[in-house]
């Protein structure tokens, strides 16, 4: 049972990095042209607030500067790099550097939360980098200095957000809406004056625009990231961190399908290494032996209560 509620657990999760291998298509295909933060701005804060205002509670204490870093970190300064490393690195090496993100993960997974690092992980990122180079490289290498920190700025924020996510848990009596919503908004008004700083408003919108901000808000934002951080709370940190190489296949599969993109032989192999990878990904611990020192408790919040209902499972 406990074996079969993690395979859904892993599924469900897995669905975030799906919707968001699809952003680059609704992006291109439904948005204004040439206004990336405008996309990012609008992802984040409408759903953040309505989430807010469903939820009708603020950050307590020490949580006002938790949700900002959270929000930050997770979803304004990692969108932001992301875009920056897209636009200044072609070929897809902007991906092949971001796959390096587990990596991060399963060592501040090992500082910050106890996990172990295990030689199984360590082969998964090999193979998530290889598969990802495999999928997206191009063969025509033009290194950008900003371009490459900002890729590797991103993989690092979104591997700290996963962690300090995992190890700070979610308050008590604080639902996940809420907690998302908290995350979605800060992320957002990180953004919000880069927007309104660096690109123009587009002289108006179109049907097709508002059917993308609308996915984007929606799909894009306030489902995906509910269920990705309920699997942050419910899986071990590096096993999230694996889920989000789906991105990349999702978002060549997408261009394949829509866009008349080529799909290759070695793209079709790196799709494999991928999926490989993430599986090893998910692989745990075996269980200790009874009278062994039992782990350092985590923080007060969901995920001492994730770990609880693991062992009570």
């Amino acid at each position: 049972m406990t074996s079969r509620r993690n395979l859904s657990t892993v599924a469900l999760t897995g669905l975030a990095p799906t919707v968001w291998g699809s952003t680059y298509l609704i992006t291109t295909e439904l948005l204004p042209p040439d206004r990336p933060l405008l996309a990012t701005t609008m992802r984040a804060l409408p759903g953040g607030l309505f989430l807010l205002a469903l939820g009708r509670k603020l950050p307590v204490g020490a949580w006002w500067l938790r949700a900002l870093v959270l929000g930050v970190l997770n979803i304004g300064a990692f969108n932001f790099l992301l875009f920056v490393a897209a636009y200044r690195l072609p070929g897809g090496i902007a991906a092949v550097i971001m796959s390096a993100q587990p990596m991060f993960v399963v060592i501040l997974a090992a500082l910050f939360l106890g996990e172990r690092v295990r030689g199984v992980h360590a082969l998964a990122c090999a193979l998530g980098a290889g598969g990802v180079a495999l999928l997206v490289f191009k063969g025509k290498v033009s290194l950008d200095a900003v371009g490459v920190l900002a890729a590797v700025g991103g993989a690092l924020c979104m591997a700290s957000g996963i962690t300090l996510t995992k190890r700070w848990g979610r308050p008590e009596g604080v639902s996940l809406l809420t907690f998302t919503g908290w995350q979605l908004t800060a992320g957002g008004l990180v953004l919000l004056p880069f927007w309104l700083s660096l690109e123009d408003m587009p002289d108006g919108l179109t049907g097709d625009n508002v059917l993308g901000f609308a996915y984007l808000i929606s799909l894009g934002a306030v489902l995906s990231y509910i269920v990705w951080f309920r699997g942050i709370g419910l899986l071990p940190a590096t096993a999230v961190s694996f889920l989000a190489l789906g991105s990349p296949v999702v978002a060549t599969l997408l261009g394949y399908l829509f866009k008349d993109q080529t799909l290759s032989l070695l793209q079709l192999l790196g799709i494999v290494v991928i999926f490989l990878a993430v599986v090893l990904g998910q692989s745990r611990p075996p269980r200790k032996e009874p009278g062994a020192a039992p782990p350092e408790p985590l923080t007060s919040g969901t995920g001492a209560r994730a770990l609880e209902e693991e062992r009570s499972g």
